[in-house]
């Protein structure tokens, strides 16, 4: 028998003072035995950096046409394809293609992800952002998760100040270019 994905839930208070996004929302998220927790966070905290109208996780290991964070517009157009991880060129120029706005966030080193793009094909390359934390932050946060989790993710002049089950940690949000 296959064992299935974890359910972990987020209430989260978001203020996104950069983009004036103020919300509080619960999240369901489903953590696939094989998707490390660092990955998951990177998630979150990427629907949370990325969150407006329309925003939702993409289908996941079943839907592997999909990012792991879309935004689609009231048409079911996707208008934004969000990469956590490090995604491979094919996916970013299909991603491209398909959406308005591409950006990947990522808990790795971001140079390593973008030097492994070099020389293929993407298309608007020169568009695309590759976001990043400092050295250590989701390292630091994933000890705190739980199955249930309370978090207050404030963004400041692109600073992230993350309130994980009672325990503060902050990162710059770095952002990268693939040109």
């Amino acid at each position: 028998m296959a064992i299935g994905s974890t359910i972990i839930t987020f209430e989260v208070q978001l203020a996104d003072t950069d983009r004036g996004v103020y919300e509080d929302y619960s999240l369901r998220v489903a953590q696939h035995p094989s998707e490390t927790d660092a990955y998951m966070l990177t998630r979150v905290l990427a629907h949370a950096l990325e969150h407006a109208e329309g925003i939702d996780f993409g289908g996941g290991i079943s839907q592997a046409e999909e990012p792991a964070v879309l935004v689609r517009d009231l048409t079911g157009s996707v208008t934004a394809w969000i990469e956590v991880g490090a995604p491979d060129a094919e996916r970013l120029h299909r991603g491209s293609r398909l959406a308005e706005r591409t950006v990947v966030y990522t808990h790795r080193d971001a140079a390593k992800v973008i030097a492994a793009w070099a020389g293929k094909r993407i298309h608007r390359s020169d568009e695309i952002k590759v976001f990043s934390f400092d050295p250590g932050f989701i390292e630091q946060a994933t000890p705190q998760l739980e199955r249930r989790n309370t978090c207050s993710i404030t963004v400041t002049e692109r600073m992230l100040y993350l309130d994980l089950n009672g325990t503060m940690l902050a990162s710059a949000v770095h952002e990268h270019s693939l040109s």
